[in-house]
């Protein structure tokens, strides 16, 4: 899964509200699902109160996204 794949999948299962999905810099949504491209690698966290929580890093698009669309999903399937 790309990038492309990931965001048109989620926009038909969750919220749009509930992620968000940034392209370099040090964006920090508030209370959001955060997959974030920096540097040539891929950074999975949530963003609370400008701070990254559960942070995990990936060299692999693909895993990435795999990994961001299935805790989402995990998260808003409760």
């Amino acid at each position: 899964m790309n990038i492309k794949e990931l965001i048109n999948t989620l926009n038909k299962n969750i919220p749009k509200e509930a992620f968000s999905i940034i392209n370099g810099g040090y964006q920090f949504p508030s209370e959001t699902y955060c997959l974030n491209i920096l540097n040539g690698k891929f950074e999975y966290y949530y963003s609370e109160r400008g701070i990254k929580t559960g942070l995990k890093e990936f060299d692999n698009e693909n895993e990435a996204c795999e990994y961001f669309y299935n805790e989402l999903l995990s998260e808003f399937e409760k």
